[in-house]
């Protein structure tokens, strides 16, 4: 057969990448964590007091502020609210900031037919995280399930990238000061109504592997100007997507699952001004995977 005749290479990552926008048109709900956690919700910042979930940038505010300081629940509140739940705001904590919208009437502009007179200001609130106060009850902690099956060539792929992993507690991520990759215990994965405990716990080894490619001493990634204030969620649905191409490829998971789907849309919302987001991203994760497999060669 003449070498025009052939068919086209397989592009797995495309296909991976059209059917996570596929599955994000067709609004795929909202994203759950693959192991237990202690402190609720699973995945959106909430406040402690009215149990609403944050939203906005004050989502990335509040979970870069638990990444930074090392908080290992989404609970948060004001100094006063603290107060009315009984519990104490420790001596010397700082505060995060987060922002709210107040509305009031105003004359609407005769010249804009469609000025209602409503009118929004911003303000600020410090808020503080559950880790920093005094008397306030913690959900119990989950029992362990027991350790995840595990899948010897995914291990053996993240073995070869010399990646420093540690296991423990109840956070996933990737310190860059430290250079290390911190993983939930692994006996508190229970996966999700379409991801397996073993998939689950796979998965986010992979994502946080992606942020680990990314450091300055390694693909040196860098979202640049176009992103802006929003470069901190191109960087995660870089890891997400790289994380589906990797498990792809990898067999720890056969499909598309409904909770990458998830996770991506939460990114998309912050990223909403920028329909091209999720093809950079999707670039971006595959120059991860070919460094990732470059660190398999001997040599």
């Amino acid at each position: 057969m003449s070498s025009s005749a052939r068919a086209p290479r397989r592009d797995i990552h495309a296909e991976i990448t059209d059917k996570l926008i596929a599955a994000i048109e067709a609004d795929p709900g909202q994203p759950t964590m693959p192991w237990r956690r202690s402190s609720r919700p699973l995945f959106m910042p909430e406040n402690a007091l009215t149990r609403n979930a944050y939203n906005g940038i004050n989502v990335v505010s509040l979970w870069v502020a638990a990444e930074c300081l090392g908080y290992s629940t989404p609970v948060w509140a004001t100094y006063k609210q603290w107060s009315e739940l009984g519990a104490q705001v420790r001596k010397g904590e700082k505060s995060s900031l987060v922002v709210f919208y107040k509305q009031y009437d105003a004359d609407p502009n005769p010249d804009d037919t469609d000025d209602d007179g409503k009118r929004r200001v911003a303000r600020a609130s410090s808020v503080f995280n559950a880790a920093q106060v005094d008397g306030y009850a913690f959900p119990e902690s989950p029992q362990p399930l027991g350790p995840v099956e595990r899948i010897e060539a995914a291990d053996r792929f993240v073995t070869a990238t010399g990646a420093r992993i540690a296991h423990g507690g109840e956070r996933a991520f990737y310190r860059r000061s430290t250079d290390h990759i911190q993983m939930p215990d692994e006996r508190l994965f229970c996966g999700t109504g379409s991801m397996t405990r073993t998939e689950g716990y796979y998965a986010t080894l992979t994502h946080e592997l992606t942020h680990w490619s990314g450091a300055s001493t390694r693909l040196a990634r860098d979202m640049g100007k176009r992103f802006g204030d929003a470069a901190y969620a191109a960087e995660e649905l870089v890891a997400e997507i790289a994380s589906a191409f990797l498990c792809a490829e990898l067999g720890i998971t056969q499909d598309t699952r409904a909770d990458r789907a998830q996770y991506l849309a939460q990114w998309l919302k912050l990223m909403k001004s920028d329909s091209r987001a999720i093809f950079t991203a999707a670039a971006k994760a595959s120059e991860a995977v070919a460094y990732l497999k470059r660190l398999q060669q001997p040599g």
